[in-house]
């Protein structure tokens, strides 16, 4: 465990390093952020997009830096935060090849209620929020695990298998003009690669010499959540970048309309899939730059304001 003290410029008390028992048993590698001032506090728990991604929504070659920002962020409002490695990834044991996306989907769920049982943590304040395929495990986590509120950062509103089909044209749309000849080849590549994914039976698969998460794939196809959207009764927050090429900013319209009483959607101008701003033209191939500056502070702070309005 570890204490920096509070300051007045990070709002923060404390970080605890957890371990938070999976329903299989295995332990998650976590850390509890807290803010300044007595318990028990308000918390969310925060879900990373997908990959091999550890508690900071870092993977090997890309950094989002995700995680203790949005921990400083709702430690500033008073909101104390749960953030963990996945399975194979940090310092939590597993092999990530072998993790299905349900099984990334019932860690959250443990997560959520090691946090609600914490004794520093109040159990009927604690939201969930998630980015990409996080978002997409919080809205199940709305529908069936009762959080206070949920956020939605680039999360979509499809069958999985559209939504990658959806991000693969659109990032197809943004290659380089010598390659755009290509474009017929690939796209039969990657339809023949995604009927291969869905017809294996066990949990990896190598393509050619690459070993993938094969079950991950499988179950994130055939996921639907626009059901479990008609089934959310908690205060939703959704938000997109207009200029993120891997999920459709379109489908805040759906989300607004499926969730009962609705939802509060935000299209950002020049938000981007990795959730900083840019003026330039939409792609892939500016992550290498976008990321070297940090999340966007002004959405980081307007997630904590609104979450501060409803963990009460």
């Amino acid at each position: 465990m570890t204490n920096p003290g509070t300051t007045a410029a990070t709002g923060l008390a404390r970080e605890i390093q957890l371990a938070v028992p999976a329903a299989d048993g295995l332990a998650l590698a976590s850390t509890l952020t807290l803010p300044a001032g007595p318990g028990p506090h308000p918390a969310v728990l925060c879900l990373p997009g997908s990959g091999k991604i550890d508690r900071e929504s870092n993977a090997r070659h890309v950094r989002m830096d995700l995680g203790r920002p949005l921990a400083t962020a709702l430690a500033r409002h008073g909101i104390a935060s749960l953030r963990y490695d996945r399975r194979g990834v940090g310092a939590t044991p597993g092999d990530w090849h072998a993790v299905g996306f349900l099984d990334n989907r019932a860690d959250a769920a443990a997560a959520l209620r090691a946090l609600r049982d914490h004794p520093e943590i109040h159990p009927r304040a604690v939201g969930v929020l998630g980015h990409s395929e996080g978002a997409v495990h919080a809205m199940w986590l709305a529908a069936h695990a009762q959080p206070a509120a949920a956020v939605l950062l680039a999360g979509y509103a499809r069958p999985g298998d559209q939504a990658v089909r959806w991000q693969g044209a659109r990032l197809a749309d943004t290659l380089p003009r010598p390659i755009r000849p290509l474009l017929p080849f690939l796209r039969r590549v990657g339809n023949r690669q995604l009927t291969r994914l869905a017809a294996t039976t066990t949990d990896s698969a190598r393509f050619g010499a690459i070993r993938v998460n094969a079950r991950w794939w499988r179950e994130q196809l055939a996921y639907d959540p626009r059901p479990d959207l008609a089934r959310i009764a908690v205060p939703v927050l959704a938000i997109t970048g207009d200029k993120d090429v891997q999920v459709d900013p379109g489908d805040l319209d759906v989300i607004a309309r499926l969730v009962p009483g609705g939802a509060e959607t935000q299209r950002i101008p020049g938000l981007t899939h990795v959730l900083r701003r840019t003026g330039g033209r939409a792609s892939v191939l500016s992550y290498r730059r976008l990321l070297r500056d940090p999340v966007d502070d002004d959405l980081l702070t307007a997630v904590a304001h609104w979450l501060a309005g409803r963990l009460r």
